[in-house]
């Protein structure tokens, strides 16, 4: 059975600092790249000195829902994706993710959809389409990446919870011609959402469908490390090797790969 592709989701909040992972994720493997444009217009604080009840102090991380953001007039844009594009050796997956589905995009829709109308322009390889964005909008945006042979990955995330395993077969039944493939990453409140996510995969796996199923938090990474047999198109993984990163619904492509040959996927 042939392993998903995998992309990792670059991190980084300057052009330099996505081009270096760009560089790591390639060594380790990696089919594609996400270019995360939103994450751009973040500041990266400094880590904060937090006692625990040891008495140790560590420095850490605020989440990037509280990181500032940076003057909008302060990112040239055109210049950002030219940059990009001629720094990064792998495929891209071009993203400008709107704070309502995660995302750090500070600027209103009409400026997000010319970053990607933009992109489109650049000829990368595929652009993140959110099913959410205005229906007359989207059409433009797909008419444009069709004339730019650009891929579409359309996307839809849910930051509170996680369908039912039937209404995610019925989403990727609906939403799958409107991109190469469709994609949904919901939130894990409990394991029972996990599992709704592996069931909806097993459900599609010998379907002609493309798609990518997945979710953040803990047992959001089941269908990510079982992704083979689940039939999953594309799983998306990280660069992040920190303590208990499987309880965010995540795993390290390194870590991923190994996982996969293991269990002699």
């Amino acid at each position: 059975m042939a392993d998903p592709k995998v992309c990792v989701s670059l991190e980084g909040t300057t052009v330099k600092e996505m081009a270096d992972e760009a560089a790591r994720a390639n060594l380790a493997g990696a089919d594609f790249v996400e270019v995360r444009f939103d994450r751009l217009y973040l500041k990266r604080p400094e880590a904060e000195a937090i006692e625990d009840e040891n008495g140790e102090v560590k420095h850490v991380m605020p989440p990037d829902s509280e990181w500032p953001v940076r003057d909008m007039e302060t990112i040239d844009v055109d210049a950002s994706i030219q940059q990009l594009k001629e720094s990064i050796p792998l495929p891209v997956i071009f993203t400008v993710r709107p704070t309502e589905e995660g995302g750090h995009y500070p600027g209103d829709e009409t400026q997000r959809v010319e970053i990607l109308e933009k992109a489109i322009a650049s000829s990368v390889n595929s652009v993140d389409l959110e099913l959410s964005i205005d229906e007359a909008k989207r059409t433009s945006l797909l008419e444009q990446a069709a004339s730019a042979k650009v891929s579409i990955i359309s996307s839809m995330h849910n930051t509170s919870t996680t369908p039912s395993a039937d209404e995610l077969v019925g989403l990727v039944k609906e939403h799958a011609k409107e991109g190469e493939i469709f994609k949904f990453c919901g939130t894990v409140n409990d394991h029972q959402d996990a599992l709704q996510i592996v069931e909806a995969s097993y459900e599609l796996k010998n379907s002609p469908l493309a798609f990518s199923l997945m979710a953040l938090g803990n047992g959001g990474d089941w269908a990510r490390l079982h992704a083979p047999v689940l039939g999953q198109t594309l799983v998306y993984a990280t660069l992040r090797s920190e303590f208990k990163l499987s309880n965010k619904g995540l795993v390290n492509i390194r870590d991923l790969k190994n996982a996969w040959a293991l269990m002699e996927y």
